[in-house]
């Protein structure tokens, strides 16, 4: 591998960017917890993971010189955010574990569950159908490989490379933003996140369409 350091640097810096990761990471954070949001950083990683494989095999080229599969990656992408954002806008109201433990101690685990395991399908599957993951493998790391050394194995470690950077930035993350909980718990500026949050998904959506 050539220019490890540069490399390192510049995917830290792609993962610090604002993207559907990030809104996605905050909007279950806010709404469903700390371990909400870990669950959705555990979906973001499986998505890369995938890539990563992928790469690997040599798909992530022949998909990126399909043009039918691209675009039928592209558009369920796009569409997956532009529904996300749809239904974050129309959410009337946050979900607060704390409220449901005080009305039904019961029905904790079992409200919880189905929110991790939806956090974590949201991390996955936005992954999964971005186009612009492919774009990375096919263009950015490429750059960093030594045609004379085991591509294969130069993929797996900058792939794996990609993915603990993310993962390590977005849990520092999770921890800033469940620490501001405490100001940030306010109704209406929750009502206007979410609002947002929506807006954004859907923002994203658009462009990855076009």
């Amino acid at each position: 591998m050539d220019n490890l350091l540069a490399y390192v640097l510049m995917a830290l810096m792609m993962s610090m960017l604002p993207g559907t990761d990030t809104v996605l990471i905050m909007k279950n954070t806010l709404s469903h917890g700390a371990k909400a949001g870990r669950f959705t950083i555990l979906g973001m990683a499986t998505g890369l993971t995938f890539w990563t494989v992928i790469a690997v095999f040599g798909l992530s080229v022949v998909i990126a010189q399909s043009l039918f599969l691209f675009n039928a990656i592209k558009y369920l992408g796009a569409a997956y955010l532009f529904y996300l954002g749809v239904r974050a806008f129309f959410t009337k109201s946050t979900f607060s574990l704390e409220a449901v433990q005080v009305e039904n101690p019961h029905s904790i685990d079992k409200n919880a569950h189905h929110h991790y395991k939806e956090s974590y399908l949201q991390g996955a599957i936005s992954n999964i159908l971005n186009p612009k993951t492919i774009l990375v493998y096919i263009t950015f790391m490429p750059q960093f490989i030594d045609l004379n050394g085991n591509i294969n194995q130069q993929l797996l470690v900058l792939g794996f490379i990609l993915t603990i950077i993310a993962v390590g930035w977005f849990m520092i993350l999770v921890y800033l933003i469940d620490h501001m909980k405490k100001w940030l718990k306010n109704p209406k500026f929750q009502t206007i996140f979410q609002k947002s949050t929506g807006v954004m998904l859907i923002g994203f959506g658009v462009k990855t369409a076009i």
